[in-house]
């Protein structure tokens, strides 16, 4: 099954004339990790924020082409289907972290899309398992390190439970051990059926991809 689907993508900034991504053509099969990988500005974050439909709902600018997500035109998705169905980590995990704990900061999201009190008590004990951090469930995170925070923002995407995770150079702020970590996660998710996007540029890290997207 294709979990992304993109066909003649472009897009440019508002106020901009230069066209950031060109005619960008791509199959990802349900389940699959794929790396972008390319030199500064070719426009990989600009492609994640395509696929999470941030473009141009809240970047704006020129959009051309299409993206469908299993098999539906992400255009035609609502808001609420597109946090269930595709979750997205950026590259500075304080720019996703603002609760004073880090069970609160995991449950925010499960919370805020009505899921059951059982349901999500489930789900984050699973997930502070799942990512090694239960010994900061009652933690600040303003107080952590930066790949402890990078840690605590995956967990809070993976509380949702998306299909589609998107991972924006969330290893570039990690040290050695967490970055293992990380990866081993992504495995576990792999062995779940969950598809992967990320953009990477270290090449221990592409090893281990499905597929790779260079632009």
């Amino acid at each position: 099954m294709i979990a992304v689907s993109i066909k003649n993508l472009g897009f440019k900034y508002e106020k901009s004339d230069t066209w950031i991504l060109k005619d960008i053509s791509l199959d990802i099969n349900k389940g699959e990790i794929t790396v972008i990988t390319g030199g500064n500005g070719s426009g990989k974050t600009t492609l994640l924020r395509c696929i999470r439909a941030l473009i141009p709902n809240v970047y704006k600018g020129e959009l051309v082409g299409n993206i469908r997500i299993f098999n539906q035109d992400l255009e035609e998705m609502d808001p609420l289907e597109l946090v269930k169905t595709i979750g997205i980590v950026f590259q500075n995990p304080e720019t996703q972290l603002f609760s004073s704990t880090v069970e609160d900061e995991l449950v925010f999201g499960a919370e805020n899309i009505c899921l059951k009190r059982d349901e999500i008590h489930k789900r984050l004990n699973s997930i502070l398992e799942l990512t090694g951090i239960e010994h900061l469930r009652h933690s600040n995170p303003n107080n952590l390190s930066g790949g402890e925070q990078q840690l605590i923002a995956i967990a809070a995407v993976l509380m949702m439970d998306p299909e589609i995770l998107l991972l924006d150079e969330v290893l570039s702020w990690v040290d050695k051990d967490n970055r293992s970590k990380i990866l081993d996660i992504l495995k576990s998710l792999k062995d779940k059926g969950k598809t992967i996007i990320m953009v990477d540029h270290i090449e221990e890290n592409i090893r281990f991809a499905d597929g790779i997207l260079r632009i």
